[in-house]
């Protein structure tokens, strides 16, 4: 931990461009500590005694004045009766109401894993093709590879030296993948080009960047970019004339079975949101790193993400829909607003937008090398800051800064298909 790191909880929606949720109800839990944390507005509940927590079938059924609501629970996850007790809201008090709970978590809960990201489904696919993520347009057909193999570190080129005892061998030497080859970089793929991507893929030459006016020593580079013939959605980059090297924020990897077609395009934000999530969680249990650097293609930092929990369970239903008929209605009781979802809780900051303290914690991370970078393009780094903020903006708002980091946003990222109402920054 670092103590100077000062942050506000953060989730991944806009702040500005959307409306903030008022009241309503909210709920996290923790799996490891077996607890949990819900929260009612005022506008749904004026005190503690009208509110009634009880336990149903799978799920946790919240009783106020203004109507029932029920959160479906994830499997092997159920809710202590009697365990629900009001506690303190703090300087929120006013507008909030706080219930501490405890949860009993089975076996199943506990040996579930987390969805697998394209990088787990590549090296477990012998024949699937790639498809544009905008819309779902099949950009390589059939490709069978015969070696998946995962690329060195991300930083590995910048401590070889550390590990050898002659000069670099690999420098100024790139690793390109074989014909039927698949490489496995943290937020890419990297394969090699064929004729078939004639017809489905487009070439850019772009600048990566401007030149840094505070160091010269970073020279603006040139980059060849790939949209998607269809829809001109930026997918990747050619990093050499034959290899493509495609983000796993872009692209989604289907298996090839018979004649189905594609899935219909999903929710942009939803897709980003559990993409990054999922691979977010897989980086940090193989690197036993909590701390990201989300980054430019030309190395510029654009958001430092610090990972807090990987356990959590969190819920939200905006005031509007506490006593909506449809809202408890048994086909609404499986739609997304009402399950809770896994989720992973990160504080972040953004670096192009930053407090002179948050500047100076930037500054930190980069001279301690502290943060395992994620690359991703930059409008897709602009896209993952607009769902931050807008999760972050409809969480209570006790919950949109930790005490103790009161600039730092706070947020949950959503590790599953299905979603919970809110996904918010958190804060104390």
């Amino acid at each position: 931990m670092f103590p100077h790191f000062h942050e506000r909880p953060v989730s991944l929606m806009a702040e500005e461009n959307s409306p903030k949720t008022r009241g309503g109800v909210f709920l996290e839990l923790r799996k490891i500590l077996q607890s949990g944390l819900l929260i009612v507005g005022k506008d749904v509940a004026r005190g503690p005694a009208d509110v009634v927590v009880t336990a149903g079938e799978s799920s946790l059924l919240v009783q106020t004045p203004r109507g029932d609501v029920s959160l479906t629970l994830p499997a092997g996850v159920s809710f202590e009766p009697g365990s629900c007790i009001h506690t303190p809201g703090g300087e929120h008090g006013g507008e909030e109401l706080h219930f501490r709970l405890r949860i009993a978590v089975g076996r199943r809960s506990s040996d579930e894993e987390a969805p697998d990201s394209v990088m787990e489904n590549l090296r477990l696919k012998e024949t699937y093709c790639f498809c544009c993520q905008g819309c779902m347009t099949r950009l390589l057909e059939d490709r069978v590879f015969k070696r998946v193999l995962p690329l060195p570190n991300g930083n590995w080129n910048a401590i070889v030296d550390d590990w050898c005892c002659h000069p670099d061998p690999f420098a100024n030497r790139k690793l390109l993948p074989r014909a039927e080859d698949c490489l496995l970089g943290d937020t890419f793929v990297l394969l090699a080009r064929d004729s078939s991507c004639d017809q489905t893929l487009t070439e850019e030459e772009s600048p990566a960047g401007a030149m840094d006016s505070q160091d010269t020593k970073k020279p603006c580079r040139r980059l060849t970019r790939i949209s998607c013939s269809s829809c001109s959605s930026e997918l990747g980059e050619a990093i050499a004339p034959a290899t493509l090297k495609l983000y796993i924020t872009q692209v989604v990897v289907e298996p090839v079975v018979g004649d189905r077609q594609p899935e219909a395009s999903q929710n942009r934000s939803t897709f980003l949101e559990r993409t990054v999530a999922t691979r977010l969680l897989e980086l940090s249990n193989s690197l036993c790193s909590f701390h990201f650097s989300v980054q430019t293609p030309d190395g510029r930092a654009f958001l430092l993400v610090w990972l807090l929990n990987t356990d959590s369970i969190v819920a939200s239903v905006p005031g509007e829909r506490v006593g909506d008929e449809r809202s408890i209605s048994p086909p609404a009781l499986h739609s997304p607003s009402l399950r809770a979802s896994r989720a992973l809780k990160l504080l972040y900051i953004s670096c192009s937008n930053a407090s002179t303290q948050q500047r100076e914690i930037a500054a930190c991370w980069e001279v301690n090398a502290i943060g395992h970078p994620v690359v991703l393009p930059l409008k897709v780094c602009e896209e993952l800051l607009q769902v931050m903020d807008d999760s972050n903006s409809t969480l209570p708002a006790s919950m949109r800064c930790m005490r103790s980091y009161e600039e730092l946003p706070l947020m949950h990222l959503i590790t599953e298909q299905t979603l919970a109402w809110g996904m918010e920054k958190t804060g104390p």
